[in-house]
Order: structure tokens, then C-alpha cells, then sequence
């Protein structure tokens, strides 16, 4: 969606999350009766992938025979707190990609990127010519039902 908010043009995006291959995304209902600690319900689940051909691909859920632990994944390292999405770490590491991304855009000479502070979700403001201000907010999401 977007509107005019003061002398901005606001944008809000909604990003649904995917999970990479070999793994899924649970949503876990809470039934408790205070909050629970962490603000994510939804746990990453490693699927196993010991029966399917896969090369050279290990199997993130099981031990191989040449490494006695399971492997490790990337997502739980860097989008996760324990086995659950934690939206401040995905805020966090949508915010630098897409400061890194916009040095590479030719239109970044033209258009000053600010990624403004938030815990929840991915803003920026963009500055263009004429003080043309331009705000979006990436909010993060899971379709419910998806694999």
C-alpha cells in the first residue's frame, strides 16, 4: 500500500519469508497465559534429506558418516535465536543487504538511501532531487500453509 504522510510518499511492503531448501517453518501457537520471551512463534524445522539423491549435499538434520554431529545451517546461524525466526536479526540483516545493494544501483548518485532504526521491520528514506522524500517499510511475514 502506499499514502502521503506529511511531505512523504509512504510505501509498505509486504515480504513473505520462504524457506531455503531443506528446511520448513512452523507456526507454533502459544496458549500461555503472559507473552512469551521471544518475539517469533515460528521454529525452523531441518528437513531430513538422507533418502533423497542429493549428491554431495549433507543432510542438515542427521550426522553423515565423515562428520559425527549434524551440519550446521546457515539460516538457525544467522536469522534465528535457538530454532526460531527472530524478526530482529531478519530486520537487521535486510537493512544491511539493502544498503549494500543500493551502492551497486546506478540511480544511488542521484538518490541519498537513510536506513532509518527499527527492531521489527526494514525502513529507508530516500532523498532524491528536488528534497523528493520517499519512505518504505518492508514488513516481514509467513504464509500460513506454506511448506
Amino acid at each position: 500500500s502506499w499514502s502521503i504522510f506529511e511531505d512523504r510518499i509512504l510505501y509498505q511492503l509486504l515480504v513473505f519469508l520462504q524457506p531455503p531448501s531443506r528446511h520448513s517453518f512452523r507456526l507454533e501457537l502459544y496458549s500461555g497465559t503472559r507473552l512469551p520471551e521471544r518475539c517469533s512463534n515460528i521454529r525452523v524445522v531441518l528437513e531430513c534429506t538422507c533418502s533423497e539423491e542429493m549428491g554431495n549435499i549433507p543432510c542438515f538434520a542427521h550426522p553423515s558418516e565423515n562428520n559425527e554431529t549434524a551440519q550446521h545451517s546457515p539460516l538457525l546461524q544467522t536469522l534465528c535465536t535457538g530454532s526460531y525466526l527472530d524478526v530482529e536479526e531478519i530486520a537487521c540483516w535486510v537493512q544491511n543487504l539493502v544498503q549494500t545493494a543500493w551502492e551497486h544501483l546506478p540511480q544511488w548518485q542521484h538518490w541519498q538511501l537513510t536506513v532509518l532504526p527499527s527492531s521489527h521491520s526494514c525502513q529507508v528514506l530516500l532523498t532524491g532531487p528536488s528534497d523528493v522524500q520517499l519512505c518504505a517499510v518492508l514488513v516481514f511475514a509467513v504464509e500460513q500453509g506454506s511448506p
